[in-house]
């Protein structure tokens, strides 16, 4: 098999994107003698933040399973990690970028998964009149809402560079044509207004996109056959579609094995040339499995009964938290019901202390040096606090504070 093929147009000093993909939008402290590159910097500072950690209790499809094994978001992100270095490492790119995307590339992920987004993504359309989609909050949440403490002990924004953050927002959207190019154009990311606008700025980014499908679409199968979801029927017509796509029969579908097939297909098919793709028979099997899980997984009326759920706990929050707006009375609001609301109250009240424009009789804590986010002058302003308050919220978390707001 042909190994660094992509060499030559690899992200590395030698690429006319370097400087614009090494870029950060402020200057960033140096520690002495850090032997770190600015990608695998970035990398770290997604890595502590505390929004990757909450990811290990946020669903990718099957809420609150009772099974350890089954996969949560957090063990999602880690094989696309897995996969986008494999990938990169056999072309020839650069492996830290990819790394760096792959690790931050689902910070944004509301809380229930894609029923958590949808519910989130029709109050913000109700309130605000804006959309919601998981990769442009990913880009929201390093840009403005995670922060790091400096040396000196002061929250600051985590400032990634352009070439992490156009991976992040940029990984959006299915790859249903089979071929892959980045983008020329360098642009302001916080413009782009749709799911799949553009493609990726580098290479890199390209194989995260991809390889972000390549994880799911394996391991939701497993997971559907942990929890038996699929029946009998089911797992014989995988089978014939194994055999169907890629001439192989397999006792078992396997997610490690499928993972596997369309790694090396990729590898094999992809070139400068020709763009980052799957052969036409692999591309189809894709196709297969998203229409099988489709219809199988992802419309199965426990999940249907789990979204539901989901929507109503979202909306009690979200309608708990808009309720106390007083304007520039709202934080004196919020202290008559911190007794009866402790749990969430405590935490709004975090929220705001972190984030909030200073007023006549409130002001933030001097650690907090990163950027004021909203107003209490404006009512728009605060509910948007509110939606960027939930969508980092953990299922647990959000499902204890409705408990809370459900019990007497």
């Amino acid at each position: 098999m042909k190994t660094g093929h992509f060499m030559e147009v690899a992200l590395n000093e030698k690429s006319p994107k370097w400087l614009n993909c090494k870029r950060r939008e402020h200057e960033i402290y140096k520690r002495d003698g850090d032997i770190r590159s600015e990608f695998t910097r970035d990398y770290n500072r997604i890595l502590h933040c505390t929004a990757y950690r909450r990811l290990k209790h946020k669903t990718q499809v099957f809420f609150a399973a009772r099974n350890d094994h089954i996969c949560t978001r957090i063990e999602h992100v880690n094989h696309v990690a897995s996969v986008s270095y494999s990938i990169a490492q056999h072309l020839g790119l650069n492996t830290e970028l990819t790394v760096a995307i792959s690790t931050g590339h689902d910070l944004g992920h509301a809380p229930f998964g894609h029923a958590g987004e949808e519910k989130i993504e029709k109050i913000i359309k109700k309130e605000l009149g804006e959309g919601f989609w998981h990769e442009r909050n990913s880009l929201r949440i390093v840009d403005k809402l995670e922060t790091l403490p400096d040396p000196g002990g002061f929250e600051r924004n985590l400032n990634l560079t352009y070439g992490v953050r156009d991976g992040i927002i940029s990984h959006c959207g299915e790859v249903d044509e089979n071929y892959l190019y980045p983008r020329d154009d360098f642009i302001k990311l916080e413009e782009i207004i749709e799911r799949n606008q553009y493609n990726p700025y580098t290479w890199e980014g390209c194989v995260v996109k991809i390889a972000d499908k390549i994880a799911y679409l394996g391991r939701d199968l497993e997971d559907a056959l942990a929890l038996k979801i699929l029946s009998e029927g089911h797992i014989r017509k995988l089978q014939r579609m194994v055999k169907e796509f890629t001439g192989e029969s397999l006792a078992e579908v396997n997610n490690t094995v499928l993972i596997h097939k369309f790694i090396v297909d990729l590898c094999n098919n992809s070139s400068p040339e020709n763009g980052i793709r799957f052969s036409e028979s692999y591309l189809n099997f894709i196709k297969a499995l998203k229409d099988f899980s489709k219809k199988n997984i992802y419309g199965h009326p426990r999940l249907a009964i789990y979204k539901n759920y989901a929507e109503l706990i979202i909306y009690s929050i979200f309608k708990t938290l808009k309720d106390l707006y007083k304007g520039e009375s709202t934080l004196e609001e919020i202290e008559k019901y911190v007794d009866s609301y402790p749990l969430l109250l405590r935490t709004f009240k975090d929220w705001i202390y972190k984030y909030y424009s200073p007023t006549k009789t409130f002001s933030r804590p001097e650690k907090y040096k990163n950027e004021e986010l909203y107003s209490f002058e404006s009512k728009e302003s605060y509910i948007q606090s509110i939606i960027d308050f939930i969508s980092g919220m953990t299922d647990g978390y959000a499902i204890r504070i409705f408990n809370e707001l459900t019990t007497f």
